[in-house]
């Protein structure tokens, strides 16, 4: 799919968030707040959900959690706008509350044709909430850090930034993770590099084991 093509694609669905009223969300929100970034990034970041900063103006991780972002961005050598940053609900909900399912089932259509359309390498999910949406009986706690393949994605769940904000210790391990983000996209470029080579490989037939003869000494047969 075409750069541009991708670009119309997004518009079109952050066009139907802006203007959505599928669930109760929309009524106490201002803005929705679609997603942003670079169509054809081969890394997206998916948080919670909009946060008042964001919600005020209608964009992703725009307040102390979103500066948090760029900075362990610039420390992997990204900017903001080499990747897409999105969430898992696209309006706010009301006194930063945690969304609830229904919530989250209602704004499922948008996420799931922004990935698509997107085709990333690499979704890494910021905080449970997140993770919970691609791996439901998953525990942050225990799955921060480490790569998962889910057939047509891979995934990398991380802390919060938010969290890491709150909690110096889950700041560090946040950090830790980020840093490994390079390693993983290696990781996934070497294996599909690997299976590429095993599909493009010319068909070699097993080898056929053989009995050798009985050997003979003198013209005379010796059995062994």
């Amino acid at each position: 799919m075409a750069s541009d093509e991708k670009s119309v694609l997004l518009e079109k669905i952050a066009n139907q968030v802006r203007m959505c009223e599928k669930c109760r969300l929309c009524k106490t929100a201002t803005n929705g707040v679609p997603g942003e970034g670079n169509p054809h990034s081969e890394l997206i970041f998916i948080g919670e959900a909009p946060g008042a900063n964001e919600d005020r103006e209608g964009r992703p991780f725009v307040g102390r959690a979103g500066m948090l972002l760029e900075f362990m961005l610039n420390q992997i050598g990204y900017k903001r706008e080499d990747v897409w940053i999105g969430n898992i609900v696209k309006h706010r909900p009301p006194e930063n509350r945690d969304p609830l399912p229904d919530e989250i089932e209602a704004c499922k259509p948008y996420l799931t044709n922004q990935i698509e359309v997107i085709s990333p390498k690499l979704i890494v999910t910021l905080g449970r909430f997140s993770m919970n949406y691609f791996l439901p009986d998953a525990k942050i706690s225990q799955e921060h850090g480490k790569a998962h393949n889910l057939i047509k994605y891979h995934l990398y769940p991380v802390y919060h930034p938010a969290a890491g904000l709150r909690n110096p210790s889950m700041k560090t391990e946040l950090i830790k993770d980020f840093l490994r983000i390079p390693d993983v996209l290696k990781e996934i470029s070497l294996k599909k590099e690997h299976i590429a080579e095993t599909k493009n490989a010319p068909f070699q037939p097993p080898e056929v084991a053989r009995n050798d003869p009985p050997s003979s000494e003198g013209g005379q047969i010796k059995l062994i």
